[in-house]
């Protein structure tokens, strides 16, 4: 499906979501759960993480410890679900994310697991398992980076006035921004898909939930963007938030 088709299907979509609204307070959080939830185990599962949904949500939402799996994955579900909170917090500003922002969610992603570097950009060299891109040098992350927030900036601005790229293409172009630059030793994707998904709901769309199922396509379409070839992975980006918008229609009835 070509890409402008897709965002006019979802724009559709939005809009008879907003029509739909406002939810009762019980949909919402039954809602907000079902996609908390998915959103952290599939964003771990694609890093390697072993507990399965059913074990994610025992984690979340009873507090309890999963016998056989290691305490970092543990860790991880509870440090993503408070990233998640913070990213929602950080929705109801309408003000683009700033660094600050940037390194405070990453900072939430490695708490307790690795304390040296949340939080903190890297300063030497990284290299991505399984990809032929090699990053830039740390010397240059923090200029990227600045360059990065002045995107933000700059395209938050252009929406705002009514212009600008397409809500789903722009918060598509941040995730692969982040990780082409790379900034963090650990946790980039993590970060780049609360980075992304944050950027959707500041306009009230539907959050994109990069399924593990789909991991090998995902990062197919990221190394075609670190090739030039950037719309495969804005037309992944986009699937994605159109399956979130189908939830969530079909979650809401006729209204």
């Amino acid at each position: 499906m070509q890409l402008q088709t897709l965002f006019a299907q979802i724009d559709s979509k939005q809009a008879e979501l907003a029509r739909r609204r406002p939810l009762s307070a019980a949909e919402a959080a039954s809602l907000r759960e079902y996609l908390d939830l998915e959103w952290t185990y599939n964003s771990n599962a694609i890093e390697g993480s072993t507990l399965t949904r059913q074990e994610t949500l025992v984690v979340l939402k009873h507090g309890l410890t999963v016998g056989g799996k290691p305490l970092v994955e543990h860790l991880e579900a509870i440090n993503h679900q408070m990233a998640i909170d913070f990213v929602e917090r950080l929705a109801e500003d309408p003000e683009p994310p700033t660094l600050d922002d940037i390194l405070a969610i990453h900072a939430l992603v490695l708490r307790s697991i690795d304390e040296r570097h949340a939080g903190q950009f890297r300063s030497g060299q990284v290299y991505i398992t399984g990809s032929v891109y090699v990053p830039p040098p740390g010397a240059a992350v923090p200029g990227r980076m600045t360059e990065f927030a002045d995107w933000l900036l700059r395209t938050g601005v252009s929406m705002t006035a009514g212009g600008g790229l397409h809500p789903v293409e722009r918060a598509a172009h941040a995730h692969f921004w982040l990780v082409d630059i790379h900034p963090f030793v650990d946790g980039n994707g993590r970060v780049a898909r609360l980075l992304m998904n944050l950027l959707l709901m500041q306009v009230g769309y539907p959050i994109a939930i990069i399924r593990n199922e789909d991991r090998a396509a995902y990062y197919a379409a990221l190394e075609s963007g670190h090739d030039g070839r950037l719309d495969d992975f804005l037309v992944f980006v986009a699937k994605a938030v159109d399956r979130t918008a189908d939830i969530l229609l079909s979650a809401t009835g006729d209204g």
